[in-house]
C-alpha cells in the first residue's frame, strides 16, 4: 500500500483542532486524527469510502 498524500481537513472546521484529516491513497482514502497524527491512520477502499460519503450526504448518521 502507498503512503497517504495530500492530507486535508474540511474548511468548515476553521481553526478547530479536534477534527480529522483525509489523505489520498491509490486504493481509496486514509483518515487520521488532527490531535494525534502520530497515532497513525485507517484506510478505506474506494467502495467503502463511497458508501461512507453517501451515508453522510443522506443524513444516515443524524
Amino acid at each position: 500500500m502507498t503512503e497517504p498524500r495530500g492530507w486535508r481537513k474540511s474548511t468548515y472546521t476553521q481553526q478547530e483542532t479536534a477534527c480529522v484529516e483525509v489523505g489520498r491513497i491509490n486504493e481509496g482514502a486514509a483518515v487520521r486524527d488532527t490531535k494525534d497524527r502520530s497515532a497513525g491512520y485507517f484506510t478505506a477502499d474506494h467502495q467503502q469510502w463511497s458508501a461512507f460519503i453517501n451515508a453522510i450526504k443522506t443524513n444516515r448518521f443524524d
